[in-house]
């Protein structure tokens, strides 16, 4: 379980660069985002960013505890044959604030896949106008086989 202090300032982080960047809002609320009926991820700056946030709609997707997946290169949530693309939006998002409407193929940490649709990817900017990374949020889901 994240600790209080971080859960409550990360989420009010998400939720205020998120209405920024698509003028949309999301839950303020710590405890509501976490528990929200969608995912929500974030990483880090790291050269490799890292996962420093998900809730727990993400971490029942993706089949991570919360200290395994803060733990977790957001990379690692694409097979190595979609790591590529997911490279490729994160710099378009890095350039243009966010996006709408991404799909994409992710894995589970016992491999099994599923697509994701219809993601708002966007960068988490606080109001002194300082990257701290990148988030994603999503309900949209198909399981492959």
């Amino acid at each position: 379980m994240p600790d209080e202090i971080f859960l409550r300032e990360h989420s009010a982080l998400l939720a205020q660069s998120f209405e920024r960047a698509t003028g949309q809002r999301l839950p303020v609320d710590a405890l509501t985002l976490y528990g929200a009926p969608f995912a929500v991820v974030s990483h880090g700056m790291q050269a490799d960013p890292v996962f420093n946030y998900a809730n727990l709609f993400a971490q029942q997707l993706f089949g991570y505890a919360w200290e395994e997946f803060i733990a977790l290169p957001s990379r690692l949530s694409a097979r190595a044959p979609e790591r590529d693309e997911r490279a490729r939006l994160l710099e378009l998002v890095t350039r243009q604030g966010y996006i709408e409407d991404y799909a994409g193929i992710r894995v589970r940490r016992n491999g099994t896949l599923f697509r994701i649709s219809r993601a708002t990817v966007w960068n988490v900017v606080d109001t002194g106008g300082v990257l701290h990374g990148q988030a994603a949020m999503f309900s949209d889901i198909e399981e492959l086989q």
